[in-house]
């Protein structure tokens, strides 16, 4: 059951009234830039009922305990109106994992998608329907949720993947699922391999492409192997996390420029500095090095914190 091992200091049993819904989720819409003739109440009803979809919907077939949900935080900042009813935005999404014995969560997911389109009414149903994600003839309507969707799915793999090997596949197929059934549209893009080097498309195909096991290893190892025991075997759980970064520049050597590594790396350099800081010269110096290879956007950060 999952993670029945990691959590095995918590009861081993629980009633069905105990059980929870696996995410819980903020979300924020902001709407500044968004015209002031717009009636602002329209954007708390959303924001409401983005946030009711997101945490009473069961994404999974598994019972999470309260403790297990993952935190998760979703600002959709509304940058234009397109056409009336109709607007642009982007979301950034974050997520988080605890990690055992301590109350700190590392950071799984912070990501910022720029390129949302969705058409909302007032009131209108915010639901996603896996047998309907395309939203028919009003692509636009569906749009949101269906990005939500994708994201959610994105946040389960790491997460099961962070716990067991492999563990995240059945929610990577579930966001290529929705990618390949994405809704159609003017004003729609993201969803689409032509649509740029850096989208939902890309990503989903990355987290799927079998070529990639590697790096799915990696993630297991970086969590369960290293951050996990941190608070009990603090120089063996850096020893292993040294062997992580040396997975991931094999991985990154092998396979350039893939988004999922950039994906994975952009919120991770704050906590492999705190990692490492302490580290003794020599291991510091290794760990510095294959960092700057791997995570160009901050290598002169770690040039200077990891001296």
């Amino acid at each position: 059951m999952r993670r029945l091992l990691f959590f095995c200091f918590t009861a081993l049993c629980c009633t069905q009234g105990l059980l929870a819904q696996e995410i819980t989720a903020k979300v924020t819409v902001i709407a500044t830039r968004i015209s002031t003739q717009i009636d602002r109440r329209i954007f708390v009803t959303l924001q409401n009922q983005l946030t009711n979809l997101i945490n009473n919907r069961k994404w999974t077939a598994d019972n999470f305990k309260q403790n297990e949900r993952i935190q998760c935080n979703f600002i959709l900042n509304l940058d234009r109106e397109i056409e009336k009813n109709v607007y642009g935005a982007s979301l950034t999404v974050q997520a988080g994992r605890p990690l055992f014995n301590t109350s700190y969560n590392s950071p799984l997911v912070n990501w910022q998608d720029n390129d949302v389109a969705f058409r909302y009414v007032e009131y209108q149903p915010v639901e996603f329907n896996e047998n309907r994600i395309n939203g028919g003839t009003d692509g636009l309507a569906s749009n949101l949720t269906a990005v939500f969707a994708y994201y959610l799915y994105i946040i389960l793999g790491m997460d099961y993947n962070s716990f067991s090997l492999s563990g995240g596949d059945p929610y990577f197929k579930k966001a290529l699922f929705v990618v390949n059934n994405a809704p159609e549209g003017r004003g729609i893009s993201g969803w689409q391999q032509f649509d740029g080097l850096r989208n939902r498309w890309w990503l989903a195909e990355n987290f799927v492409n079998t070529r990639f096991t590697l790096f799915h290893d990696a993630i297991y190892q970086y969590y369960r192997n290293s951050l996990d025991q941190f608070y009990e075997k603090e120089l063996e759980a850096r020893t292993a996390m040294l062997v992580v970064i040396n997975l991931l520049n094999t991985f990154v050597e092998s396979n350039p420029n893939t988004m999922m590594m950039q994906f994975f790396m952009q919120s991770k350099a704050d906590e492999l500095i705190e990692v490492f800081r302490a580290a003794p010269p020599d291991e510091k110096a290794r760990a510095r090095d294959i960092l700057q290879k791997i995570d160009l956007t901050n290598a002169n950060r770690y040039l200077s914190e990891l001296k």
